[in-house]
């Protein structure tokens, strides 16, 4: 059964928005990232990345309907940009973000939980490029 597109505010608490908003926002400034991974993410390279990363920070902001694929994406995208440090944040996270470790893994433990139904079909893969 396909899912339906959903809004951030039907599935998540405001904190968890905003965090994953934030994480987002790493992707333009203190991490870096190969084509490579983007790909592995569900990206077509490092640029479509940071444009993707742009749009999906305007949907979760807007509250308009994002994807299922779109989810899988925000979802790996905010847990790689948070823990890794030769590509992400990683040991930087607290002091770019302003946001505790522990903090920041228990919210993101709540996302993951919340968004588990929604990213469902693609445990174990790489989320289609344009939401599919």
């Amino acid at each position: 059964m396909q899912q339906l597109d959903a809004t951030a505010r039907s599935l998540l608490e405001q904190s968890e928005i905003e965090l994953l908003g934030r994480a987002l926002l790493e992707w333009g400034g203190p991490a870096w990232c190969s084509d490579q991974l983007a790909a592995g993410m569900g990206f077509g390279n490092v640029q479509d990345l940071l444009d993707q990363c742009r749009r999906l920070r305007t949907a979760l902001k807007d509250d308009s309907p994002i994807a299922p694929a779109d989810w899988a994406r925000i979802l790996l995208a905010v847990e790689i940009v948070f823990v890794s440090d030769l590509m992400g944040s990683g040991v930087e996270w607290s002091t770019t973000t302003g946001l505790s470790d522990e903090s920041t893994i228990r919210t993101l433990r709540s996302i993951q939980r919340k968004l588990a139904g929604t990213v469902r079909p693609y445990y174990g893969k790489t989320p289609g490029i344009g939401g599919k």
